[in-house]
């Protein structure tokens, strides 16, 4: 293991902001994050990318003091010196960018990308790190961007046996061309309909759609967000469940580890758990860790996540989102390879009420990504 403090601390840089609509959220993630994290272990260092994509050099400190004041959420400083991971022998070196000159190089062995949503979530800063010979927290370059992609991620949980809500698939200028054909195949399906963008997070620009009048409101809506778009079939009187799994605890033992299922009870009849219900509201929806289910329901929903988890590929940490029908049946909505993860968000909650504590679960990470050898694997 290189890169080593002498003091014995391993040096872990964190990568947090990002230019997608989950900025502010990853920001908070990282403020929670830097507060948990074990010191006398792990020597911490920021790396903040702002909305236009600027890297910039934050300390520990300034990320702790990350958090929303009057309502605002925080954001990446771009006036802060730029940042860079350079490559420097068989080392990654974490510098200060001040115009061309580098200063401060400081040896990192681990990245930990709190970045959620595209350009951080979906392989993109992942293939960097690959590039670096950096290790990193996390799934690798094609789980994420599987898991980021709604349409893939279930063409592989489909493939792993695992069964979906109906849907189709389409680009913005495919519905732009021919959208009474669209129209066709998406009311085949049958009302009410989600119209989410494909590769997206948090809920934004996701829509329940009752009739045809709020379809093609929907539709430019989320294609705002993004030209690739799915609409599925609302799946009417399940229960929405989510679970955490994680990767292997050690090199040696190839179980993937699952936490209790917790239970999102939106308070509206025909709600949804959207971006305010998530992070602006809490009277919108309440959590219930863990969900009050059957202990062979449970088994079930832990398992069929943990397929999901296996059918992308992904290592490190995922939250996985199912629907629960009356009969037990399982149907698998999304998976997330870099969840919220403030300390109140719903993957290290799960994980809470299944014995593990913050600060553990942020090691247990870590520790997870410097067990995983570089390269191809």
């Amino acid at each position: 293991m290189s890169g080593i403090e002498p003091t014995g601390r391993i040096p872990v840089v964190f990568c947090f902001g990002g230019v997608s609509s989950e900025h502010e959220i990853s920001c908070l993630t990282a403020a929670g994050v830097l507060g948990a994290l074990d010191t006398t272990r792990f020597e911490p260092y920021g790396i903040g990318i702002d909305k236009q994509g600027g890297w910039h050099r934050y300390t520990a400190a300034e990320i702790r003091a990350l958090r929303t004041v009057q309502g605002s959420f925080p954001m990446v400083d771009a006036t802060k010196p730029g940042a860079l991971l350079v490559r420097d022998g068989d080392t990654t070196c974490l510098a200060t960018l001040h115009g061309d000159a580098l200063s401060d190089k400081t040896p990192v062995s681990v990245a930990f990308p709190l970045l959620h949503g595209p350009y951080g979530e979906d392989g993109t800063i992942q293939g960097f790190f690959e590039m670096q010979g950096l290790r990193y927290v996390g799934a690798g370059v094609a789980a994420s961007a599987i898991g980021m992609d709604k349409h893939l991620m279930k063409v592989a949980c489909v493939a792993a046996g695992l069964e979906v809500a109906p849907y189709v698939t389409f680009t913005k200028s495919m519905w732009d061309a021919d959208n009474a054909s669209w129209l066709t195949a998406m009311e085949a399906l049958g009302y009410p309909l989600y119209v989410k963008p494909a590769r997206g997070g948090s809920s934004a620009g996701i829509s329940r759609v009752k009739n045809r009048d709020e379809l093609s409101a929907a539709i430019e809506f989320a294609a705002a967000y993004d030209p690739k778009l799915v609409v599925e079939q609302a799946i009417v009187g399940g229960r929405e469940i989510e679970c955490s799994v994680m990767g292997p605890l050690s090199d040696g033992d190839a179980q993937v580890r699952t936490s209790r299922p917790g239970e999102i009870i939106m308070h509206a009849k025909d709600g949804f758990y959207d971006y305010e219900a998530k992070y602006v509201s809490s009277s919108e929806a309440e959590l219930k860790i863990p969900a009050d289910l059957a202990p062979e329901i449970e088994a079930a929903v832990r398992q069929a996540c943990a397929r999901a988890f296996l059918a992308v590929g992904a290592e490190g940490l995922s939250r996985v989102d199912a629907f629960v029908m009356p009969d037990g049946r399982v149907y698998l909505n999304e998976i997330n390879t870099m969840p919220g993860f403030t300390e109140i968000s719903m993957f290290p909650q799960l994980w809470l009420k299944s014995g593990m504590s913050y600060t553990a679960l942020i090691s247990d990470l870590i520790d997870q990504a410097l067990s995983r050898p570089l390269g191809l694997r």
